[in-house]
This record gives structure tokens, sequence and C-alpha cells, in this order.
């Protein structure tokens, strides 16, 4: 059997789409479309047959049959093929693509051919020089590249020990919104310099109106909830690359990565109780299921602060290695990983995730409501204020 799928996957990628899907590299598109309403012409389709051949990057096998089918759509109709046999799988995929399109014209059929080739043209073109490809996003306090199948969201504010600005949180939002639609297979947090996150920049709160508190604990609660939302749908593999300390909702978040990588370096506080607050990121749900109710309790309640290995030992963290090989040890795995198929990663997490999604939704917009109170608390307020005024005397 393995052979037989071998002999496939060989038919497949070496022969299989010959001709109009062959995959190789990329100019700009020189293609004369108008517009959707207008139906592209005989030359705009065989310029676009020859565009195919030049993509840098390969589709991938989805959009590789859908090309198939619109090729054979737009240059013999409907398709009139007999239906291949159950154990032939490449035959029977193109068959199932093309019958799928029942009566489409061969004139939309064209169109439509074109038009995904232009996007998929402009989307390759757009990544031809390393460095476009590698700084995709970048500001003052976050890096997003995209390298080997991998998203990289990298916090970038090492003098301030990657402290989250509210700006921050939108940010991470937007990247991890766009890495949804990129072509990368996993995704991956991590933070520059000698921490990975210290929780949030409790300048935040500094400089609010008396009379706008309440306000302000509010819309921060709304932008909470859906930063944590984020995380809880984020289809793709999630991992955690914790190169040093954590603090608050660095540490909150991570039961909602599918791994967590830590240098032997890193340090997991999440020191609520003392600054008044209550814990967000799911935690309150996640940590007790994941080492315990009265290990959860130590953390979340007590402010208990774990060592790496701690962490691993009640499993927030997956692997802990040597802070000198940190890197290429951890780097080398995720390389590895970006290699696997990426529709069978993203149906394993949907699977293992599903029935749970519900619940965490519910729990963050409870944990999100609870601490818009706590912010407005005397105990959080008194709590912010020394902090900041013993910040200022430093």
């Amino acid at each position: 059997m393995a052979r037989v799928v071998g002999l496939l996957a060989h038919r497949w990628f070496s022969g299989a789409f010959r001709g109009p899907l062959q995959v190789i590299r990329c100019p700009a598109p020189q293609l004369h479309v108008s517009g959707p309403a207008m139906a592209a012409s005989q030359e705009d389709f065989a310029k676009a047959m020859n565009q195919v051949k030049l993509l840098k990057e390969d589709p991938g096998n989805e959009v590789k049959l859908k090309l198939y089918a619109l090729y054979k759509q737009a240059t013999e109709g409907p398709c009139n093929a007999p239906k291949p046999g159950m154990l032939d799988f490449i035959l029977k995929a193109k068959w199932d693509a093309w019958n799928a399109l029942g009566n489409l014209p061969k004139e939309t059929a064209r169109q439509n051919y074109v038009d995904l080739v232009s996007s998929l043209s402009a989307s390759s073109c757009s990544q031809v020089t390393p460095a476009a490809d590698k700084n995709q996003v970048e500001s003052d306090s976050l890096v997003v590249t995209s390298e080997d199948g991998i998203t990289t969201i990298r916090l970038n504010r090492p003098a301030k020990k990657n402290a989250l600005t509210t700006q921050m949180y939108r940010d991470i939002m937007h990247a991890l919104e766009a890495a949804i639609e990129d072509s990368s297979r996993i995704t991956v947090l991590t933070g520059s310099g000698d921490y990975y996150c210290s929780g949030n920049d409790l300048s935040n709160f500094k400089d609010i109106p008396p009379d706008k508190v309440e306000e302000r604990a509010q819309s921060s609660a709304v932008l909470l909830r859906d930063f944590v939302d984020r995380f809880i749908d984020f289809p793709k593999p999630l991992i955690a690359v914790v190169n040093g300390p954590a603090v608050g909702i660095s540490v909150t978040l991570l039961g909602l990565f599918d791994v967590v990588y830590a240098s032997d370096r890193a340090t997991f506080h999440t020191p609520f109780s003392h600054l008044g607050q209550s814990p967000e990121g799911c935690s309150s749900y996640i940590f007790p299921k994941m080492m315990g109710p009265s290990k959860a309790a130590e953390m979340l309640i007590f402010g208990k602060k774990l060592t790496a290995r701690e962490a691993l030992a009640q499993g927030l963290v997956t692997a802990v290695f040597p802070d000198d090989t940190f890197q290429k040890e951890v780097w080398a795995r995720l390389k590895a990983y970006a290699k696997l198929p990426p529709n069978a990663m993203r149906t394993a997490k949907r699977l293992m995730r599903h029935q749970e999604k519900e619940k965490l939704h519910a729990v963050n917009a409870e944990e999100s409501r609870v601490l818009a109170e706590r912010w407005v608390s005397d105990e959080c307020i008194t709590a912010i204020v020394a902090f900041l005024s013993k910040k200022a005397k430093l």
C-alpha cells in the first residue's frame, strides 16, 4: 500500500499537472482584463496558461485542481468524461473538480481561470525579493516575518521587556488575521531580547481623566476579549517560543497555544492578586484542567512564579531547552513542522479544539467582564498607583 501511495504522489507532482499546471517562476502578469463583467479573451487565456508555468511558488493541490477544472471547462465545456474508479485517486480528484463546475459557461470558466492566475501571480510576485518575504510587517513594537512556511510574530520592545501597549494588542490581532490568509503553515509568537513578554505595560493606565476611568475600563475589556478570541479561533498550528521570562497575559495565553517551547532561563509569573486584578486568557478554565486546581491556584491566586522545569512538569510547557542552544534546537523543529501537509495539521487542530471552542469564548467573555470591574476597584487603582510611583522613583 505504501508503494502505491508513493507512486500516486510521484504522478501528482511530476506529471499529473504538466502543462497548464506546472509550477516554476514568475514575472509580473500582463493580462488584459477590464473588469469582472468583461469575458477574458482567448489571448488573455493563453497568457494565463503560460503565466501558471512561471509561478514562483507551488500554489498547493486544491488550487491546482481548481485550475485544472477551470481549464477543462473553458476548453471542453461541462464534464463529459466517465467517472474514474474509486482507487484511481488522482483522476477521481480531477474528475470531481471538473464535474463540480456543472454547466458553467466556457466564457465564465475562462474568465475565472484568468482571474485566479492573476491573483496567484500577484501574490507570488509580491514575495520575490528575500527582504519583502522576511519583513512583511514591521513597527517599533512588533515585527512580523514569513519564511520557510513559518509566520513569526516577534514582540519588539526589548528595552521595555516586551511589555504590551494597547496598540500592540491591535497589531497582534492584525498579524494573526494576516497569518490565517498567508501561505505559511505554522505561526510562531516570540520575543526580542532577554524577555518573552513582561505582560501589560502599566503605563497604559496613566493619564486617564477621573471621569473616563469607567469608560476606559469597558473599552479595554472589549479589546482584551477580542484579542483572546483571535487566539481561540486561530486555525493553524500556533507555537510559543518563550525565549525568557513571561509575565501576566503572556503566561495565561499559553493554554491557547498548540505547542510551547521554553528556554531553561524562562520563568512564568501571574501576579494578578498583587495588582488587584484577576486572570484572563481563559486561564481560569484551562489552568485547573491542565495542572489541577491547587497548582493553578498557586499561580493564579497567589502569584507563584514557575521555573521552566516546573512549568514543564505542570503541563504548561511542551519542552525545555538549554538557553545556549534554544534557538537552534527550536527552529530546527519548527522548520520540520512547516514541511508537514497544512490541511492535515489544520484538520487535526480543529478536531482537538472545536468541542471546547464555545466554552472558551464564554470563559473569555466572563473573564473580560470581571476584569473591567477589577480595573475600577480601589484595590486595583491603589496597586497600580503604587507600582507607577515606585517605578518613577527608580
